[in-house]
This record gives C-alpha cells, structure tokens and sequence, in this order.
C-alpha cells in the first residue's frame, strides 16, 4: 500500500493481457504511486511482466481463462461483472481506476474515495453494439445469446456507473460518452504522451505511415485501398485480427511488418511524409506521438483527432469514413505540406506530455481528498 501523507491508495485496471494506449497510462499511473498494488481481471505474465511486476498485480478468478489461446476470454464476457466485484478495498483511502469496461465497476467501502479515469464507457455496449455484431460475423444464433448477454451487462454497466465518486475523461469525446450513457459529469485530462522518446529530424523518406492495431473498426482497410489504387507507398505497423485481410487487398506499395518495438517505430515516425490515422478512437496516442517526431497526420474527423489535429498547422481531418474522403483529405495534406512546421508541431505535441498528465492527476487527486 501508498501511503501519500496518511493516504492509501490502490490502482484497478480491466486486463493486463497485451500493451496498447490505456496500459501506457496505467504504466504512468503506476510508477507515479509505485507501491500502489494493480488489481485486474486478468494478467498475462508473459507478456505483460516487463511493463508490470507480478509482484503488484492482483489478480480475479477469472484469471484461468487468460491462459486460454487467442481471444476466447471474451466468451466470458457476462461473468466479467461479478469478478470485478471480488475485490476487497477495506483500509484503502483511494481506487484510481483505469476503465475501459469493467473497472468503473468495483464496490469500495463508503469512506474509500473511487476516481474512475475513463478511455471510454465500453464501446461494445453502447455506440459500437451493431457494428461489433456485424465486424465479428456471428451466426444468428450466436447473435441470439450474446445479445441477451450484453443487454445483462449493459444494465450492470449502468448501475455500476454510479459507483465512481469521480470521474476524469481521457477525451473530451469520452467526456460527451460519459454523459449521455452515464448521465455523469467529468473533467478532462489527456492520456500522457512519452514526447521525449521522440526526435525531429529535417529528412523524410517517400512513405506513409499508419502504426495501429488491425482491428475493422481501425478502419485500416480504407488507406489500404486508397494507396494502393494511387500506388502511393504505404508502411503499416500493427498486427490483429484484420492482418490477413489486409494482406489479400495490398498493392505491392503497402507495405505491413506486423507488430514492432517503440525503437522501431520512432524511427519510421521520424523519417516519414506523414501519419494516416483512418478510424475514431476515443482519444488516439499514434497522433500526437508523430507530431512529437514534428511530422503531420491526416486523421479521421472524428473522437479525439478533433481535440489534437488542427487542421492547417499539425495535419488535416477527413470527414467521412470513405476512400473518397480520405483521398480529398490526402490531396490537401500534399497540398499544404509548406503550412506544417516541424517547431510547431512539436510544440504542439508538447502540450499532451507525460508532466502535464502527472500534474494534474496529482492536482485532481489532492482535491478529492
């Protein structure tokens, strides 16, 4: 346990099964409280040791299930509320839960302060149920169960969206979320992006650059097509379900490696024309982790890219989720490649460091106390 003054503190997460956006924060989170034990549904050793000490996590009885190969956890959608509930936070002053789907949901004591930093109330629940259905290609009776299931877990979800004592926002698209499906009010602060990581440089190499996870609603597939009808090049970084697809649609100039390290990454960002960031994500790191590395993106108008690309000076914003769209954005971001300046972009890019994140969780934290 933390003591900060007299304070205890506890941190919960939904899984630690693979790395992506919200774990970069909860690794942020944990090294600002580094005695705060990570409580979870679920965590894959194997993969996850190197960013968390087993040592911290606490795991729910669903962990059996995260030994189980591929994605079948998800079967088990419906038990995840129950499990969530397991954890006891007797003696604990405060639950700073990261949320994506169940840790919102966890029951504290009435004394224990809960602060909920939400990336999204889950989307499969709400504004995403019938793509989700659609993207995954269920069979009808499939379908039958597993909308009955979400219809339990959707009520859960909005029960225990009243548990939080507060909220915090990673967007303000999420904020927009948080209020009209949980008729909750919330501040906002951005998830930190690791600026010092990355580097400017003056040189650039004939590519586009898209780093994601292969997932439909991504919306990879859009780019894939459009470069490889203009026979731009194209490099993908990223793995997923959507890979092999992508595959079969691929001209010989797009060109996918699959999923590589922070190292490799930076130096794609670093020497590339500029970013694709085709689909809505509730805030989108990739972005402003580009504009550190001084480099413009062109984003789907939509979620968090209205918040972090301004249209002119860091990027350009496409306002349909169609290859037509997205050409005409291209075009104008060719077009006006002398407004983007690399000083600029950067500075922008500033402003969603890792030391304006810390400051102010630590600011929300000592006000709630």
């Amino acid at each position: 346990m933390l003591y900060t003054g007299s304070m205890k503190i506890a941190l919960v997460h939904d899984f630690l099964l693979r790395y992506g956006g919200a774990e970069r924060v909860l690794t942020v989170l944990s090294e600002m409280y580094p005695q705060a034990p990570i409580f979870t549904l679920m965590f894959d050793e194997a993969s996850m040791a190197s960013h968390f000490s087993p040592e911290r996590v606490i795991t729910s009885s669903m962990q059996k299930w995260a030994r189980w190969p591929g994605r079948l956890y998800r079967l088990f959608f419906a038990d995840m509320p129950r499990a969530i509930e397991e954890f006891d936070f007797s003696g604990y002053d405060i639950v700073l839960s990261s949320s994506h789907s169940y840790a919102h949901g966890v029951l504290t004591p009435v004394k224990t302060k809960h602060i909920a930093y939400c990336h999204s109330p889950a989307r499969y629940l709400w504004d995403y149920t019938h793509q989700y259905m659609e993207d995954h290609h269920y069979s009808w009776l499939s379908k039958f169960f597993i909308q009955r299931k979400m219809q339990y877990v959707r009520e859960w979800d909005r029960l225990a969206s009243d548990r939080p004592d507060f909220y915090i926002a990673n967007s303000g698209a999420v904020a927009g979320r948080i209020s009209k499906y949980y008729d909750r009010e919330s501040d906002v602060i951005y998830p930190p992006v690791d600026v010092s990581r990355f580097s400017v440089s003056d040189a650039s190499e004939d590519y586009f650059l898209i780093v994601s996870q292969l997932s439909p609603y991504k919306r990879v597939d859009l780019a894939v097509q459009l470069f490889s009808k203009l026979g731009k090049k194209l490099v993908i970084i990223g793995s997923g379900p959507q890979e092999a697809f992508l595959r079969q649609i691929a001209a010989p100039c797009v060109e996918i490696l699959g999923s590589k390290d922070d190292a490799v990454v930076g130096e794609y960002m670093k020497y590339c024309r500029a970013v694709i960031f085709p689909g809505e994500d509730d805030f989108g790191i990739v972005p402003l982790e580009a504009m550190a590395c001084g480099k413009p993106v062109l984003a789907f108008g939509a979620g968090g890219a209205l918040e972090t690309v301004v249209p002119g000076v860091t990027g350009e914003l496409f306002g349909a989720a169609t290859i037509e769209s997205m050409e005409e954005g291209l075009a104008r971001l060719i077009l006006n490649k002398h407004l983007y300046k690399q000083r600029a972009i950067r500075e922008h890019a500033e402003k969603f460091s890792r030391s304006v994140f810390e400051k102010k969780i630590r600011q929300f934290v000592k006000g709630v106390v």
